[in-house]
């Protein structure tokens, strides 16, 4: 009885590996910037003027409605400058931690659940500010394999990567020499 049991175990767990589909992916960066916090926070806590700093983006269009719970929410369309849209969510600014929290609602990016903050801190240095940038998302496929490209785990990790990297370095040259 007990080699049955064992047996059917073996056999089981197999199964359930590879049925639960994709794997949480987490993107985190940080960038030091020669400013202060209070003024760091100012250009990262204003939801509408993302463009002004994230060069991929070419417009920003904020508008206010009731979410999908009745509540009054703030969400900005996001016009790329390559091409495509991206649609989100404001869900907090918290002005005591120098924290935003936003989320993706739809768009061209190949990821799904998509759910960002971005906290500001003051730096090693006098001065200094310290940003890190948090994503936690799936990939744009939620079924098993065989996933279609450019629907995967890396294509995702790739795109948020991408955005990461190009908006850092853009908020930090705004915020050090106030221009792109």
């Amino acid at each position: 009885m007990k080699k049955v049991l064992a047996l059917l175990a073996m056999a089981i767990v197999p199964l359930t590996a590879a049925a639960h589909g994709p794997s949480p992916q987490k993107v985190e960066k940080s960038i030091v910037i020669k400013a202060d916090p209070a003024k760091v926070w100012a250009i990262v806590k204003d939801f509408g003027n993302i463009h002004k700093w994230l060069p991929p983006v070419a417009t920003t269009k904020v508008e206010t409605k009731k979410d999908e719970s009745g509540e009054t929410a703030t969400y900005r369309l996001l016009t790329l400058k390559g091409g495509g849209t991206v649609y989100e969510k404001l869900r907090s600014i918290d002005d005591d931690a120098m924290k935003i929290k936003y989320e993706i609602v739809e768009g061209v990016l190949p990821v799904a659940d998509y759910n960002a903050y971005m906290t500001v801190k003051a730096g090693p240095g006098a001065g200094e500010t310290t940003v890190t940038w948090v994503a936690r998302f799936y990939r744009v496929y939620k079924l098993n394999p065989p996933i279609p490209a450019g629907q995967d785990d890396k294509s995702a990790v790739d795109a948020i990567n991408g955005v990461f990297d190009a908006g850092l370095p853009g908020l930090k040259k705004v915020a050090e020499t106030g221009k792109l």
